[in-house]
């Protein structure tokens, strides 16, 4: 009897110490790839922190002089205008009118994102602890691209009008006519009106969703980017 009561007491101790040992594996598996191991209000929270503090970055790293311009963020003209241009630059007085629209769009891009970041925030604030829990665990972009799906248009219609002060601001829409009513005096060519508030728009909201998600994968995987206490006890580190 003592004998069975014997192993029975080791089966017990070995099985807890199993237990345990993979309990820690997990903890440190989990932590390695960015996984929450607190608990679910603190997900929340961390999630909300970690996409807040990718939104302020991206919008402090291109709303400054030339940040989408001498960025990969770059907004280029779109093909339609393009075709305008390659004709308009051949007519004197325009013979640098692609640099200069470039630089006005690029301009105006900066000039909206600077007004980005309460859009952006009071999406985040509309995530739910469920939509934080079911993220987290996820893709290294898994938050901005919820951000994205959730967020992108009401993002684009409450942008549209920053954008265009912003181009009226740079004057580029009134130098964008100017443009378009020197191509259509052109002989044989389709008269054309390309509008650059929708390309400029879309193309500033890709950048700064394309940025927020290089933040949100460094925080994931980088321990040295988890720059709060409640980041280090989620995420690790």
């Amino acid at each position: 009897m003592k004998k069975y009561l014997l192993i029975f007491i080791l089966n017990v101790t070995l099985f807890n110490t199993s237990y345990a040992q993979i309990g820690n594996i997990l903890k440190k598996a989990k932590s390695a790839v960015g996984v929450a191991t607190g608990d679910e209000n603190e997900k929340s929270a961390a999630l909300k922190e970690a996409l807040t503090i990718g939104v302020e970055a991206a919008v402090n790293q291109l709303g400054v002089d030339k940040g989408y311009l001498e960025s990969p963020y770059k907004i280029l003209i779109p093909a339609d205008a393009q075709n305008v241009i390659n004709k308009v630059k051949l007519v004197p007085g325009f013979q640098d009118v692609e640099t200069k629209l470039l630089t006005q769009m690029n301009k105006a891009a900066e000039i909206a994102a600077k007004k980005a970041t309460p859009i952006f925030v009071s999406a985040i604030k509309q995530m739910t602890v469920q939509d934080a829990a079911s993220i987290i665990g996820g893709q290294k972009d898994a938050a901005t691209l919820y951000l994205t799906k959730t967020s992108r248009t009401p993002l684009y219609t409450e942008f549209m009008p920053v954008i265009q002060a912003a181009l009226d601001e740079v004057n580029a829409r009134t130098y964008w006519k100017t443009v378009v009513d020197a191509y259509n005096k052109i002989p044989f060519t389709k008269k054309m009106n390309p509008a650059l508030d929708d390309h400029v728009n879309n193309k500033a909201l890709d950048g700064l969703f394309s940025l927020i998600a290089v933040k949100e994968a460094g925080i994931r995987s980088d321990v040295g980017q988890r720059t709060t206490e409640l980041l280090k006890k989620v995420f690790g580190g």
